[in-house]
């Protein structure tokens, strides 16, 4: 195992707050997939489930060597993990590569942290 890069992002709850309360379904379906639309809009409270999968996403970014489309990139859940899933394209530059993202997420009242570290697999 390697280490190739590790990318983080930090997201205040309110300033989402303030973009979800003036374009709510525009901004909803511009970053997130549907699944992760209602896993978010499930919670009394969406906006910090949503504010740590924008980070997440961004987090995941600053780990890849090109840009990609907000919704090329999501965060599912494998019982309380939450993981990463990638679109086709990048799903197959990170077999090809042999590559792994690690996903770590926290939020608590005024911001959302998400942490990925993108591993080499060994074979």
């Amino acid at each position: 195992m390697s280490i190739m890069a590790v990318g983080t992002d930090i997201v205040e709850l309110q300033r989402l707050r303030r973009v979800w309360e003036r374009h709510p379904e525009r901004f909803l379906q511009r970053h997130f997939t549907p699944p992760e639309i209602a896993y978010c809009l499930a919670k009394s409270d969406p906006i910090p489930s949503l504010a740590v999968r924008f980070a997440a996403k961004e987090a995941f970014q600053k780990c890849w060597p090109e840009s990609f489309g907000w919704l090329e990139v999501w965060v599912e859940m494998a019982g309380r993990k939450p993981e990463l899933r990638f679109a086709p394209r990048l799903e197959v530059q990170m077999q090809q590569g042999l590559l792994r993202a690690h996903l770590s997420l926290s939020h608590e009242k005024h911001y959302a942290l998400a942490l990925v570290v993108l591993e080499r697999v060994e074979t």
